[in-house]
């Protein structure tokens, strides 16, 4: 079972639905007793950085996903459920997040459109290649991107995938089993579900290995 985290930022019906297409059962819940016995969680997110943060301490998440990262069940975070991954986020002053990831979340600067919205590539490291999360992804393919800020980890070597927009952003990180995703799979077509499906797959393994 993969449990969609309800914290009142994401497109929750959107995300759901995609998993559902790539093989997952799925339940939304705003219950950390009911998303501690999942395969996997996935954490969405349309919004602020601040105000996510603050929804998932409201609704008692802060322990259940500081702690995921020690499990060996996987985590997907997706554009601001990737961005509360991190230690840090800037928008609206200095707050908080989750620090999985360590580094902080910034925004664009001006000297491109902001917000980054549209199809773009994700170019793959080495790392991206061999990862079973971008299994059957294609160096270069193209996601549906849409946000102001982005990640920046401490360690490089937590990058999968990079896109230009100006300058290389991290767009796939991975720490252990937690991964994130600048774009949106759930608005990707066809390569968006195929990621979804390798993320299924991760879940089905760490419920067989548990």
């Amino acid at each position: 079972m993969i449990a969609v985290i309800d914290y009142s930022m994401g497109n929750l019906k959107s995300v759901s639905k995609a998993l559902v297409r790539a093989g997952g059962e799925v339940v939304v819940t705003p219950d950390p007793r009911v998303a501690s016995e999942a395969g996997g969680i996935v954490l969405p997110g349309v919004g602020a950085f601040a105000q996510g943060i603050q929804n998932l301490e409201n609704r008692g998440f802060l322990p259940l996903l500081s702690e995921w990262g020690k499990t060996s069940k996987p985590l997907l975070g997706i554009c601001l459920g990737m961005h509360l991954l991190f230690t840090e986020g800037e928008e609206g002053g200095v707050h908080r997040g989750l620090d999985i990831i360590g580094g902080r979340v910034k925004r664009f600067p001006d000297t491109v459109k902001v917000p980054h919205m549209g199809w773009n590539q994700v170019v793959l490291g080495r790392g991206g290649v061999e990862d079973p999360f971008l299994r059957d992804i294609d160096d270069g393919s193209y996601f549906y991107f849409a946000h102001s800020y982005y990640g920046e980890p401490d360690d490089p070597g937590v990058v999968l995938g990079r896109t230009d927009y100006g300058f290389h952003f991290a767009s796939v990180v991975r720490q252990g089993h937690i991964v994130g995703v600048q774009f949106h799979p759930e608005k990707s077509n066809r390569v968006g579900l195929s990621l979804l499906g390798n993320f299924v797959r991760m879940a089905s393994l760490s419920f067989e290995d548990d």
